[in-house]
């Protein structure tokens, strides 16, 4: 099959439909990387430098996948593929030249106005009420504990693992030092009151428990709640360990500690102040917060916020990113002070790379219990974010507070 290159005064092949040609003449835009577009009559296409590594391919299999990325953006463009559009040989290498190109896609990435708007609203109907806040929680977490521990490492850890130097180490002990990392930097004291914001399956309050910790976590999932304190009986802690369905916004009491790893992405911009207020009033002076958060680079936050992507449609409802400056100052005007920061987005590209890679291997058994769009979204939104953080547009850290008062 002959490739056609892009050079200067490259014209589109013959009786593409005008959102084809359109879409086209946008990939022209392309420089960091390479793409190759093989359409659905066989041509391939080629856009983008002429450099070593290898190119990124996007299979067109139904030109509808134009119309539909032009009008809706980057939800339009995962639409396309949940739909069968399109689809890729490795996703993730092709989200990743994407991404590293979006400023030149701009166009494409956004959608129209009318769409962006619609898709806004959408957004906003399931903004983190109380109620819908569980309802949000629910719809992303309660797809069963199965399905999760189909591709998740044995620690059921569904956050960024801290391979520091050593990515050839195993997920699972990667996770453990991303919990090791944390309990370091809260500087407790033997036998220490935690508060965790968000507990998940509980990975972080075991070792937290294992270390000689009292550890209360909060979260609005039932299914991750059993689980977690499952877990903690069979690894006879639950004597330490009070893990509860609750509002973040609900808890009562004073702790030496708090622990939130990646929940802050699901309160909402709004909540926010609530937030880091809970977090503020939970802790003894002098306490210290530890949290992992996933931000969206400075530059791209204030669009970022008026917008609705991917994520927020799809996988979750509610959610929203902030910016590094946004972060630590919605922590200031808490009277949280910043006394450590830890970045490591690359670790979450690692990360996200082997969960796809688990997805595959297991995604026979998936497929049983849901079907192929669910599978298709599943992979789209794990590629998705692994291109985000080995671009930059997104990141992960580990950010430590004081209360001072």
């Amino acid at each position: 099959m002959a490739t056609v290159p892009s050079p200067t005064g490259f014209s589109s092949p013959a009786g593409l439909p005008p959102a084809a040609r359109l879409l086209v003449a946008l990939l022209r835009r392309v420089e960091r990387g390479r793409l190759v577009v093989e359409t659905p009559r066989g041509e391939r296409l080629a856009f983008g430098s002429g450099d070593h590594r290898p190119a990124a391919v996007l299979r067109v299999r139904d030109w509808r996948m134009a119309a539909r990325t032009l009008r809706g953006g980057d939800v339009g463009f995962a639409e396309s593929h949940l739909e069968g559009e399109w689809d890729s040989p490795d996703l993730v290498r092709l989200l990743t030249v994407i991404a590293a190109n979006q400023a030149e896609l701009e166009r494409a990435f956004y959608g129209s106005g009318w769409m962006r708007a619609l898709l806004r609203v959408r957004h906003w109907m399931r903004r983190n009420t109380r109620r819908q806040a569980r309802r949000n929680i629910v719809a992303h977490y309660d797809l069963g504990n199965a399905f999760y521990s189909a591709w998740l490492d044995r620690s059921m850890t569904y956050s960024s693992a801290l391979f520091g130097d050593d990515r050839a180490q195993p997920l699972e002990a990667a996770q453990h030092a991303k919990y090791r990392r944390l309990l370091d930097a809260l500087a407790l004291r033997p036998g220490s009151r935690i508060l965790e914001v968000g507990c998940g399956w509980g990975g972080f309050a075991e070792a937290a428990a294992r270390a000689g910790h009292r550890v209360t976590g909060v979260s609005l999932s039932d299914a991750q709640t059993a689980y977690a304190q499952a877990r903690l009986v069979t690894a006879g802690l639950a004597d330490r360990a009070d893990l509860r369905v609750q509002d973040y916004r609900d808890v009562r009491g004073s702790f030496d500690a708090v622990a939130s790893i990646e929940m802050v992405e699901a309160v909402g911009e709004r909540w926010w102040p609530t937030y880091f207020q809970a977090l503020h009033d939970a802790l003894v002076p002098g306490g210290r917060a530890a949290i992992q958060a996933i931000t969206i680079a400075d530059d791209r936050f204030e669009r970022y916020r008026t917008q609705s992507d991917f994520i927020q449609q799809y996988v979750f409802p509610g959610g929203m990113l902030a910016s590094v400056t946004r972060l630590v100052a919605e922590a200031a005007a808490a009277r949280l002070r910043l006394v450590d920061r830890h970045a490591f987005g690359r670790d979450y590209a690692e990360t996200l790379r082997r969960w796809l890679a688990a997805f595959d291997a297991r995604v026979g058994e998936i497929r049983q219990e849901f079907d192929d769009r669910f599978v298709r979204c599943w992979r789209f939104y794990l590629a998705y974010c692994a291109a985000g953080f080995e671009t930059g547009t997104t990141d992960v850290g580990q950010y430590v507070f004081v209360r001072d008062a």
